[in-house]
């Protein structure tokens, strides 16, 4: 039964809506019911926090003491005296009491200006991280703390102990006696079918993986990852597009059709890594070894995935586990290596790969632009471009270069201007100011910051021309659907435009619009599924089960196949996030082909395979893809305006 209640605080009228609340005198309890589309309460911090102000301005930090049994998100707001703002949370101690404190600069201000969108709104904390969501606003007036959840999975319960305001960081702390992570480097206050227990058990799944054929011709794959039985030439020893009947393709070194059928940071011991412990030594049951060598090698960092490697392994096991990533490869069916992978996987020369570029001048100040107005510009992007290429201009496996991923200025534009006006002096300041000086509208800001991107990609364009013609520009990733003014600016600089897309498949139109206006064709950077079962958060798409991963995947990727522009795509990732938050933003998704302890998920690769073998059919428009979409999936966009519907 739905209990609704009219409440006044301190002269403001709202809902109270919950579905199950119940109260004593430690805590109150939160059940979010799973048979709603979005699922909490709000409350009167008098009744949970006696005496705290309604005026917040002097206070930099909101602490929650709480317990969740869940890992996936959930939003807290507050009720003020402007009206209702909210920030999406994921704690990284489901089932264990946790202590959260949130800058309240998070409800107030704007997001600071970084380079991509992931840096953007994601922010890390100690015991679990932030997603800035929802609106800013001055915290005055403050009557109320909402808590809710969109789409929730199997009925979670959130206790609620205290809120409480901080003039200065009291720290996060994990208030539970038994650690978070095992010395797997498993999540350990859950269980779920197939968890390790020891490492016999985990030795005895290794050896059945090993023992598994692998049969690669099932995909009918040539040399470089085409298709053997759609060879149009001979080839031009490396990957290039063409528009066949209405429909894009790459084309191998040798001739043969290709899609590319990739996944993103692929690399031995991808997860699991250990940081930040001196701000939570109570989450981890047993610290990995660390590896000998000097700190600035990417693998020299504590990580329960490469401990477990070499007790796969012993020694010499990144070798061995390379091996067996593309062996992996090899039975699923993926002919690419993707964006940021390690570098000895790629160099392998046994897959197809991509590279982004580096060193480019992107910064975080400009979300995602560089000056390009600067007098040495040019100088250091041909410097940087031809330092990327050189040892890859004559690799024939290399697909080509992506140019970033997701640049946060987008739909910005304004905001930017002011950043760079009220910013330290520099050639992009002036060259703004003097813009403006005629008119400073909106159009004219607009302008100013799409033609500094068009010099900034063309610059970029014009050293790979310069110093790797043989290879592809396989645009920038973006993080969000371009407007045609942008289209129009990359159609004749990329020679494939791309894009990430997180959603339950990606939209015709979009996709339509894109091949339209570029007439090129499209590449999906990074899209996946994920969900609560192993302590991680669920990725940027939710659906209920390991199962029902596979079926998101399947459903998606033919799906978009079908599209005749769509030449490529590339899950993130391939091992799942850190458990604990990965160092740069936090983020802990179970997003992964493989888990910590190095084994595949069955489901999810099971469809992969599948998938693999049909991908050249459904894009032929001879087979459809398949009709079955995955059983209440949802997004991470805005959380609809409801409670308890």
């Amino acid at each position: 039964m739905h209990l609704f209640t009219q409440t006044a605080l301190r002269g403001l009228t709202f809902l109270i809506l919950f579905t199950s609340v119940s109260c004593n005198q430690d805590y109150v309890t939160i059940s979010f019911d799973s048979e709603k589309e979005v699922s909490g309460m709000k409350l009167s911090l008098e009744d949970i926090s006696p005496g705290l102000p309604a005026d917040w301005d002097d206070y930099e930090y909101v602490v929650l003491e709480f317990m969740i049994t869940s890992p996936q998100r959930f939003q807290v707001g507050f009720t003020t005296e402007t009206g209702y703002n909210e920030l999406r949370i994921m704690s990284y101690t489901p089932n264990g009491w946790n202590r959260l404190a949130i800058p309240l600069s998070f409800y107030k201000e704007p997001p600071a200006a970084r380079s991509d969108l992931a840096a953007t709104y994601n922010q890390p904390r100690y015991t679990g991280w932030i997603n800035l969501t929802g609106q800013r606003s001055p915290m005055k007036g403050v009557d109320s703390i909402g808590i809710r959840m969109h789409a929730p999975i199997g009925n979670p319960v959130l206790k609620l102990r205290s809120v409480s305001l901080a003039k200065e960081d009291p720290g996060d702390q994990y208030l539970g006696e038994l650690p978070v992570v095992d010395e797997f480097g498993q999540y350990n206050l859950g269980e779920w079918e197939g968890k390790i227990s020891s490492l016999k058990m985990l030795q005895e799944e290794w050896t059945a993986e090993d023992g598994q054929q692998v049969d690669s011709s099932r995909y009918n794959y040539s040399k470089y990852g085409g298709y053997l039985y759609a060879r149009i030439d001979e080839g031009t020893g490396f990957f290039r597009t063409e528009s066949i009947d209405g429909r894009w393709w790459f084309v191998d070194p040798e001739g043969y059709l290709f899609l590319s059928h990739g996944v993103n940071c692929v690399s031995p011991g991808g997860g699991g890594s250990v940081n930040r412990l001196e701000h939570r030594p109570n989450l981890y049951k047993e610290i990995p070894p660390e590896d000998p060598g000097p700190k600035t090698d990417q693998y020299r960092a504590p990580s329960f995935s490469k401990w477990n490697l070499s007790r796969r392994y012993g020694e010499g096991y990144r070798e061995k586990s390379i091996d067996n990533i593309i062996t992996r490869m090899d039975r699923w069916g993926l002919n690419t290596i993707a964006n940021w992978s390690n570098r000895s996987v790629y160099n392998r020369n046994q897959k197809a790969f991509t590279l982004q570029m580096r060193g480019i001048g992107i910064e975080g100040e400009l979300m995602g632009l560089a000056d390009v107005y600067a007098s040495d510009f040019g100088e250091k992007i041909d410097k940087a471009v031809r330092s990327t290429v050189e040892p890859y201009r004559d690799n024939p496996w290399l697909l080509g270069y992506f140019t970033f991923n997701e640049p946060s200025f987008l739909g910005r534009e304004q905001r930017l201007c002011d950043l760079i006006l009220e910013g330290k002096e520099r050639s992009i300041k002036t060259a703004l100011q003097e813009h403006l000086a005629k008119a400073d509208t909106p159009e004219n800001r607009i302008h100013f910051i799409h033609n500094t991107f068009r010099i900034f990609i063309e610059t970029v364009d014009g050293a790979l021309e310069k110093h790797d013609p043989n290879h592809l520009t396989l645009g920038i990733r973006f993080g969000q659907e371009a407007d045609t003014e942008i289209l129009e600016l990359c159609k004749d600089v990329f020679d494939v435009f791309s894009f990430n897309c997180y959603d339950l498949y990606p939209n015709k139109a979009m996709m339509d619009k894109f091949t339209e206006v570029t007439g090129k064709p499209i590449f999906i950077g990074e899209y996946h599924f994920g969900t609560v079962d192993r302590g991680m958060a669920q990725s940027l798409w939710q659906v209920n089960s390991q199962v029902e991963r596979g079926v998101a995947y399947r459903y998606y990727t033919e799906k978009a196949y079908e599209h005749p522009g769509l030449i490529g795509t590339s899950y993130f990732q391939w091992c799942d996030q850190d458990l604990t938050g990965r160092g740069n933003d936090g983020e802990n998704y179970n997003c992964g082909l493989v888990d910590v302890t190095d084994r595949p998920y069955p489901y999810l690769v099971e469809a992969i395979s599948e998938t693999a073998n049909r991908i050249y059919q459904v894009h032929s428009g001879s087979t459809p893809p398949v009709d079955r979409p995955p059983t209440r999936a949802r997004g991470h966009h805005a959380i609809p305006d409801l409670w308890n519907e």
